[in-house]
């Protein structure tokens, strides 16, 4: 049977107050509404039909419902987590861990004694959190490091002695540089805090030359996080503007910050969170440092394959997850990942899935979990869907 699901709002500060209920079809509350989760992550549970937790209706037959193959892989837990994120201002400055990473930091956090929902704690779980997010509006991020070489000329274009300073081995370029000026400008001294101001300042005195993005990205990163030694940090990234149904790859160790934009987010069913500034939660510098991938470059977008008509698929390399969109267009499509368990996800017009002689009709904002059991489920209507599910081998 396909059910209809109910995510779980998260009002994170930085969330936009009107695109989510916008999406949804709902009354803003006044407050941000930064995230809606689908899936099983228990700080965020789903219902079926408003009366079961889809974790429990998944415990209950875990092959049937997940599918033999994820359930070997990882469990019987739904492997992907995917969400619709709103983000009104910058997010903290974040990566994510490897799997071998996360198992030995939650074991060592486990023996110290630390409780798992500690504000001091930095591996909540054992998993990994490689994530994507597809733009549904325009997306502005930071992601990733700017060759070096690079960002030490547009430090020097801003003439400020004491930055340059701070920044000066980035001059010889190599990843080595990066992470040494990286920790050096996430320890800066409070009393040394004043070259925030000063790289600000300056940026905003260019702004009747043509503000360019690495001055805008100080001055707009600062204007919410004023003083922050992450927004020198920020300074060393590349910004990355893309439109709908695009979308970017984060894999482990990548520094990222979503500045702006709606998209809906797949990621491994994961919370483990390494900050590294722009955020009021806790920060572990030496251990972020440690899991960071320094290796400067500009990341591309996800390649998207389109198996059949009006089936698109995000090749992205993460087997916890995998990402489709379906447009019908008047047609009826097979809904992509046969044997696994998906979450199908309206985000325009009106969609009807159907399988067994059952219809179930979705439109915008709304959404249904297709069990594994269920290999014949069709999608038709006139709109645009995205099925989350398990990213294995040969779906």
């Amino acid at each position: 049977m396909i059910n209809r699901l109910t995510g779980t709002i998260q009002p994170y500060p930085w969330g936009s107050t009107t695109s989510i209920p916008e999406f949804l079809g709902t009354e803003p509350t006044g407050g941000p509404q930064a995230e809606l989760w689908l899936g099983t992550h228990p700080q965020g549970p789903s219902r079926l039909n408003d009366d079961q937790g889809l974790a429990e209706f998944l415990a209950a037959a875990p092959e049937r419902r997940i599918g033999a193959e994820p359930v070997a892989r990882f469990g019987p837990r739904l492997p992907y987590l995917m969400k619709v994120l709103a983000a009104a201002r910058p997010l903290s400055l974040q990566a994510h861990p490897s799997r071998e990473q996360a198992e030995h930091g939650f074991a060592r956090e486990d023996a110290a004694g630390i409780a798992r929902d500690a504000p001091n704690r930095t591996y909540r779980d054992d998993w990994p959190k490689p994530e994507a997010l597809c733009a549904l509006a325009p997306v502005q991020a930071l992601c990733g490091f700017r060759e070096p070489e690079l960002t030490y000329a547009m430090f020097e274009r801003l003439e400020v002695p004491a930055a340059l300073e701070l920044v000066a081995p980035l001059a010889d370029g190599g990843p080595e540089a990066l992470a040494e000026v990286f920790g050096r400008l996430l320890r800066l001294p409070e009393d040394r805090r004043g070259v925030i101001d000063d790289v600000v300042s300056s940026a905003l005195d260019r702004q009747g030359r043509r503000l360019d993005e690495f001055g805008a990205t100080a001055v707009e990163v600062a204007t919410h996080y004023p003083g922050d030694p992450g927004v020198l940090a920020a300074l060393l990234m590349n910004r990355v503007s893309y439109g709908p149904y695009q979308a970017i790859f984060l894999p482990a160790g990548n520094l990222h910050a979503y500045l702006s934009g709606t998209g809906v987010e797949i990621m491994a069913n994961s919370d483990n969170v390494l900050r590294g500034g722009l955020t009021g939660k806790y920060i572990d510098v030496d251990e972020l440092i440690k899991l960071l991938d320094f290796t400067p470059g500009m990341p591309g977008l996800v390649p998207i394959d389109e198996p059949s008509p009006g089936v698109f698929h995000y090749r992205t390399p993460a087997p916890e997850f995998g990402l489709w969109r379906l447009e019908p267009d008047g047609a009826t499509l097979p809904l992509p990942a046969p044997g696994t368990g998906r979450v199908l996800l309206a985000a325009a017009g009106t969609i009807m899935v159907s399988a067994a002689g059952a219809d179930l009709t979705l439109s915008r904002g709304q959404a249904a979990f297709v069990p594994a059991e269920i290999d014949d489920a069709e999608l038709s209507g006139a709109g645009v869907a995205f099925v989350g599910g398990p990213g294995l081998s040969g779906h």
